[in-house]
């Protein structure tokens, strides 16, 4: 059974036949089929583009528990130890998960709508060119609902603020990450964190053997979750066409 997208190119010919002709004759280096099956035109659950229903007040949030977050890298003395290219190495790869750890502490929930499309003869009439959307990754229902996924195991786990803490330390010092110059020292650090979380929640569920295990199980899913579509999500309405990376290294190493 053909699991891919249904939402077919001849259907559009068909129903907009004058559209298509003026389409297949205009500049060869974009193609009718580029507009025809533009990703935000695909009814597809996995492909529909969205953005936020409330944007003004998650991004408010959201920049509240992005601060919340740097502010607690900042005061890691171990962080501090790290040699400056390592712990700019770990801000990147680390921020993302971060963050929505940050997102499920604070219980931020969020909706989303679909992005209002332009109508196809209204990029015709335009001629409107590329614009720097297009090569990012636009938020997808798909994205989303990996997100939100990710925040309802964490709030059904209920962890408290010290098993919050310990778990944001196994996910900064990941002594995975490529290019790291004291990854050894990374990694026990992490092997601290792990064994300081493991010691909290043995007192906290006596009688649950298996939380440790579904913490950190659970705390894996945040690897599928990109920077980029946290970003383009819920910041880019606030910080326009700027770096959130450069954004973030400024924030964290301004002294």
């Amino acid at each position: 059974m053909d699991n891919g997208c249904r939402c077919s190119s001849s259907c559009d010919r068909l129903s907009n036949p004058i559209l298509y002709n003026i389409l297949s004759r205009m500049d060869s280096s974009k193609s009718s089929q580029d507009y025809i099956s533009a990703p935000h035109r695909c009814n597809c659950e996995v492909r529909r583009t969205v953005c936020l229903k409330m944007p003004s007040e998650i991004c408010k949030e959201a920049s509240a528990v992005l601060v919340k977050t740097l502010h607690f890298m900042k005061n890691l003395p171990a962080f501090n130890q790290l040699p400056p290219n390592d712990q700019f190495t770990l801000l990147r790869s680390c921020w993302a998960p971060l963050f929505i750890l940050g997102l499920a502490q604070e219980h931020v929930d969020f909706e989303v709508t679909d992005v209002p499309a332009d109508s196809m003869l209204k990029k015709i009439l335009l001629n409107r060119q590329e614009s720097p959307e297009m090569g990012r990754e636009q938020p997808t229902m798909a994205g989303v609902s990996k997100i939100k996924g990710c925040l309802k195991k964490f709030w059904s786990l209920d962890l408290s603020p010290k098993e919050y803490a310990y778990l944001k330390g196994t996910t900064i010092f990941n002594p995975d990450v490529p290019g790291l110059k004291a990854a050894l020292f990374v990694e026990g650090l992490q092997q601290e964190a792990q064994h300081a979380l493991s010691e909290v929640v043995q007192p906290l569920h006596p009688g649950d053997q298996d939380r440790f295990a579904r913490i950190l199980l659970t705390a894996s899913m945040l690897q599928s979750i990109t920077p980029s579509l946290i970003t383009e999500l819920f910041f880019r309405p606030v910080i326009g066409q700027a770096d959130l990376l450069e954004l973030l290294v400024d924030m964290l190493f301004c002294r």
